[in-house]
């Protein structure tokens, strides 16, 4: 290795890259320990594991094993997850206990190679987006030390800001696992809920709960996402959600953000500013940019500290409140004791309001195939929280609450300081299951942007194009030229079931094209016909999970069918076609040979 570990970005492929030069994990346990003193901040760790014990946990891995994905990574874990041997304490002593065994994720981890390096400090309770309401003090802001440095994960976006581990586990409910990052200047997963297993999990409301993830980079962070996901059948609120590997972005993403009239920045123009620059480089990358009124996820937003949802809160520590509520801290008490006034009543009224703002959503989502907006609105300091603890928590939220009680998942993505050197960011969103969606734009715009990762002082680096690996024996191969590709209505029927985008191409020039009545929206039908009367079409492949074909072929409508597309190159793969009645009142438009094409032209012709 020529370069010293001291000065070694700690990234996966950095410190990949060291192993397989001959660096021991005994070095580089002993690098984060280093470096963790060089910041001097005695309130990142609640919890710290003793060199002794690291050294232990380093020998017991043996021999270098590129095979296991995280093979002597360090990694920090908020505390409010069990870690064995470790104390689990939510940041209130009270309610300490001592973990005799792993939550799931961690054990997961574990047998990945990962070594838990300590447990980090948080918003008592997992409540606060602020990272102040604890008493065992507060992190320091990695990049600025007068802004607040986010929660309820604020230790674990600290220590990955700072390059003393390349990821650290948090959780959020609120945007505890989003805030933090964009704070901090580096990338925050908050995967879609029940991909990672909440066993061993300090609940803060159990329905909407998810471990979440922050690394230096978008493939960092949806590389330990695979290794962390899987079904539990323990965990109530588990699911068999797809975590493939990152596939190649989209080609032209129809990317929705808020319009200019519902934008919130509460007079902070340098973040607008700084929002609409990244939206132009979202666009310049091929991204379609709808705008709308973001009205309606903005009352689902306030539904989270209120009926149904402040009560699971109470739930999760009734115990607490009850018997030993001074030992809660008082703000979080003042939240939290606001469930005593509520009633049976005012909990199902609550899931009713949800209900009917979900629907209200849902056109906006489904016309989508992400979201994009600020994940912050504007800053706060600690002098604000000292004077307010509560308002600037709750405008810190106006971008993250939304997203649990919609079932979505998101990416905070760091963009580059703002003009006045603060950190820059956006979240990307989707619907549950597209977190390789969002990761594989996520990290389009960081490469485009090649923001500093944290406070590390390295760049983005950049990254060699991986070839996108072949279909594994659990997926398969589909092409698809009409409104399922990519940056149309249908996209989302695929991206959803965990289908990932392989490549574009074009058929052989045996088939014709054309333009099915009905809709919306409107669908293409795929013929073949004799090769001296055909054309090329454009399509693409995609690799679908084979668990998800037959549920993703039982809403294709006739006369549409599936059968084998021959590619340009030859080969074949299963894809779209349409039956013989399908011409029936159909227009041929072959001379197009794309379907984007025919769009643009009816485009034209409304206008």
């Amino acid at each position: 290795m020529t370069t010293p570990l001291s000065d070694l970005p700690f990234t996966l492929a950095a410190l990949r890259d060291a192993y397989a030069s001959g660096v021991t994990p005994a070095e580089v346990m002993t690098e984060v320990l280093a470096r963790l003193e060089a910041v001097r901040d005695p309130a990142i760790f609640i919890h710290l594991a003793s060199a002794e014990d690291l050294a232990a946990e380093a020998a017991a891995l043996g021999a270098f094993d590129p095979d296991r994905p995280l093979w002597g990574i360090p990694f920090a874990v908020k505390d409010n997850i069990d870690v064995a041997g470790m104390p689990t304490t939510a940041a209130c002593p009270d309610y300490a206990y001592a973990a005799d065994s792993d939550a799931f994720v961690v054990a997961r981890l574990r047998a990945a190679g990962a070594i838990p390096v300590g447990k980090t400090n948080l918003d008592q309770f997992a409540t606060g987006l602020v990272g102040v309401r604890s008493p065992y003090g507060v992190p320091r802001n990695a990049l600025d030390a007068d802004i607040v440095p986010g929660g309820s994960s604020s230790g674990s976006a600290v220590v990955v800001a700072h390059g003393i581990v390349p990821f650290a586990l948090g959780t959020d409910t609120a945007g505890s696992g989003r805030v933090p990052a964009a704070l901090n200047g580096i990338v925050g997963l908050k995967p879609s809920l029940g991909a990672l297993s909440a066993s061993g999990v300090v609940p803060a409301c159990r329905t909407l709960d998810t471990i979440s993830i922050f690394a230096l980079t978008v493939m960092d962070a949806h590389d330990v996402f695979r290794a962390a996901a899987a079904f539990d059948p323990a965990d109530a609120y588990s699911r068999p959600l797809p975590a493939a590997p990152m596939p190649a972005p989209s080609p032209a993403p129809r990317i929705t953000a808020p319009d200019a009239a519902s934008l919130i920045f509460f007079g902070d123009d340098v973040q607008a500013a700084d929002f609409e620059a990244t939206l132009k480089t979202l666009a310049e990358g091929g991204a379609r940019i709808d705008r709308v009124d973001f009205k309606p996820f903005y009352d689902v937003a306030q539904m989270l500290y209120d009926g149904a949802w402040i009560a699971e809160r109470y739930a999760a520590i009734e115990g607490m409140m009850r018997d030993r509520p001074d030992a809660v801290h008082p703000v979080t008490r003042a939240i939290i004791a606001k469930a005593e006034g509520q009633s049976a009543v005012d909990a199902f009224n609550g899931f009713y309001r949800l209900a009917d703002l979900r629907r209200a959503c849902a056109p906006i989502l489904d016309a989508a195939d992400m979201l994009c907006v600020p994940t912050i609105p504007s800053f706060a300091t600690c002098g604000e929280l000292e004077a307010d603890p509560v308002t600037p928590n709750s405008n810190l939220g106006t971008y993250t609450n939304f997203v649990n009680l919609l079932d979505l998942c998101a990416l905070a993505v760091p963009t580059g300081p703002r003009s006045d050197g603060r950190p820059g960011g956006i979240t990307l969103i989707a619907a549950a299951g597209g977190d390789g969606v969002i990761a594989a734009e996520g990290r389009r715009l960081m490469e485009a942007r090649r923001p500093l990762l944290g406070a590390t002082g390295n760049r983005t680096p950049d990254t060699p194009n991986r070839e996108l690996p072949d279909l594994s024996e659990s997926e398969m191969s589909l092409a698809v030229c009409g409104a399922h590709m990519s940056g149309l209505p249908l996209n989302i029927e695929l991206t959803s079931r965990g289908a990932r985008f392989l490549r574009a191409t074009r058929t052989a020039p045996c088939y014709s094209l054309y333009a099915l009545p009905g809709g919306p929206p409107a669908r293409p039908g795929l013929f073949r016909c004799d090769d001296e009367q055909g054309t090329s079409i454009a399509l693409e492949v995609w690799a679908i999970p084979k668990e998800a074909f037959g549920d993703f072929i039982s809403r294709i409508p006739a006369p549409l069918v599936i059968g084998t597309v021959e590619i340009e190159d030859g080969s074949q793969v299963k894809g779209f076609l349409c039956e013989a009645l399908g011409k029936r009142q159909a227009e041929d438009i072959s001379g197009f040979g794309d379907w984007r094409q025919f769009l643009e032209r009816d485009k034209i012709v409304m206008t």
